[in-house]
């Protein structure tokens, strides 16, 4: 256990550092072992020849889907709240069966490199490119966010503490690590190496769990009569499920600043998978490395069963954390000496001061395989996204061997970019006061809301025609940042709504609705469902 004198990185056991090297080992053997061969075309770098069996790419969306966000931030959603989070799982099963159904399907009927390429066949290239930069806008944020929150542990290894500069050095670092990494061997490498990560990340939150279980010195029911008599803003913490309506409120009742409801989870947040696992090409590339669409889906609603709980376990350390640091009457004398002075540093400080030597080790291991593994997803993503919607189109008529060079090129440029937007997200998200989850969460929602619209438009309707599409794409962009609290001030109070609250579910709900007005006021002759 590490004292609190100095850097954490000094205090590290030997068999901490014998872990860590492991992990690191493991993964560039596995990396150089499945890239042996090199991609012989974008094709096979982006796409891993489309030869990928179900399980491992449904591991692989599991990796990428439990960032760092997921690894620090739903621990804090229980140590600070309650289990409502959650329930946004309906929303995901909802949007998952939706995806499977007919997304998945569409993609492969027009055998697309990129999601994107579906909106080319619908409402022309221009919509394509212009979607595919919505993406790429929108990655940078998500994807910069969850950088920005993979860095704080590892600010707290080197330097001890989180302070700006210190943040900024680390997520200097990582991106480097991830660069390098995500230009040795394409998609292939990384859906492989993505399991191992997986399996890395689960034991390590498992330990957690039974170590917090053994540290406690109350028994089972004890600590469940402690959480189910604690009241938090929502009920106790043990609440899994919030409708989210408050009689005393106006709208007929609904409780619009509310995030985690039975209302969101059936709305908002399945608008923000349907976005994550059926417009995102972070997630959606994945899938489409499967041999045929049924396939594909088979491995969308696998990793979406496989995640729910994954997510409780870490919702669990929470609520045991809760109980380790916030409840001395029934911890008794082996209570812990301090309380981390900030919920999202919560899992870590257990991590880095409490955890036993090795145990140590394998939990930052398991920390940065989530890190990595969403941060070398996206690299891989934006650089398919960028040269098959945007540089080759005006690049054209080269061979295969040029667009993987200018594809690695895109892998660093992009790579710069994220760091940079990690960077701001450093002020963002203490000037927004929101716990981590949220925060990385709501970002997403400004590239989401216009992409949703414009993609159920496509494959529902017979609407919407290229001008429509791309305005509808600004338009899911200004609406979500119109209802942002720092613009929102601005101008509701003409309307004598500068009170009102709305929470990013709602927002990304309004937003989208709005889009696809937009999308479906334009028409094309003889148009036909994608």
């Amino acid at each position: 256990m590490h004292n609190g004198q100095g850097p954490i990185l000094l205090a590290f056991a030997a068999l901490d550092w014998i872990v860590v090297a492991g992990y690191f080992a493991l993964l560039a053997i596995s990396g150089w072992w499945f890239s042996r061969q090199s991609p012989s075309g974008a094709e096979e770098y982006f796409l891993a020849g489309r030869r990928m069996p179900v399980w491992v790419v449904a591991i692989s969306v599991v990796a990428t889907a439990t960032s760092a966000a997921t690894f620090i931030g739903a621990p804090e959603e229980a140590y600070s709240g309650n289990l409502t989070y959650l329930s946004t799982n309906i929303g995901s099963l909802l949007a998952v069966g939706i995806v499977a159904a007919f997304f998945i399907p569409a993609f492969y009927r027009h055998r697309v490199t990129t999601v994107y390429d579906l909106l080319e066949v619908r409402y022309g290239r221009k919509a394509k490119v212009a979607a595919s930069w919505a993406f790429l806008a929108g990655r940078v944020m998500a994807s910069g966010a969850r950088l920005f929150i993979g860095a704080l542990p590892l600010s707290l290894i080197l330097f001890d503490h989180t302070h700006t500069w210190a943040v900024m050095a680390s997520i200097a670092v990582l991106v480097v690590v991830g660069i390098l990494y995500t230009l040795v061997g394409g998609l292939r490498a990384i859906i492989w190496t993505d399991a191992i990560q997986t399996l890395v990340f689960v034991s390590a939150v498992t330990a957690a769990a039974i170590i917090l279980i053994n540290r406690i010195p109350a028994s089972p029911m004890e600590i469940y009569d402690a959480l189910a008599s604690t009241p938090v803003a929502e009920g106790t913490k043990l609440t899994v499920l919030n409708t989210g309506l408050s009689p005393s409120k106006p709208w007929l009742g609904f409780d619009i600043s509310q995030t985690y409801t039975l209302l969101t989870a059936i709305g908002g947040f399945s608008i923000l998978m349907v976005a994550a696992y059926g417009t995102d090409h972070d997630l959606a590339q994945r899938m489409l490395a499967c041999k045929s669409a049924a396939r594909g889906s088979a491995s969308a609603v696998t990793a979406i069963l496989v995640n729910l709980p994954i997510v409780a376990l870490f919702m669990v350390i929470g609520l045991l954390l809760y109980i380790y640091y916030q409840r001395p009457d029934l911890m008794g004398a082996a209570s812990p000496r301090y309380v981390p002075e900030k919920g999202r540093e919560v899992f870590l400080t257990f991590i880095l001061k409490d955890m036993p030597a090795g145990l140590t080790g394998l939990m930052l291991a398991g920390l940065f395989a989530t890190g990595l593994g969403s941060f070398n997803s996206a690299l891989n993503a934006m650089a398919a996204a960028f040269i098959n919607d945007a540089y080759k189109p005006r690049v054209p008529g080269k061979p295969e061997r040029h667009y993987l060079v200018a594809g690695r090129l895109a892998v660093v440029a992009w790579g710069v970019v994220l760091g940079l937007f990690a960077c701001l997200c450093v002020h963002w998200q203490q000037s927004s006061e929101q716990t981590l989850i949220r925060f990385a969460l709501q970002v997403m929602t400004f590239a989401y809301a216009g992409l949703v619209a414009v993609f159920v438009c496509a494959i529902f309707t017979r609407r919407g025609n290229q001008a429509t599409a791309i305005a509808a794409l600004a338009t899911g962009f200004l609406a979500v940042l119109a209802m942002q609290p720092w613009v929102w001030k601005h101008w509701a109070s003409a309307f004598g709504w500068e009170s009102i609250r709305i929470a990013f579910p709602w927002q990304l709900l309004l937003a989208t609705g709005a889009a696809f007005l937009v999308c479906i006021a334009g028409y094309q002759k003889g148009a036909s469902r994608a």
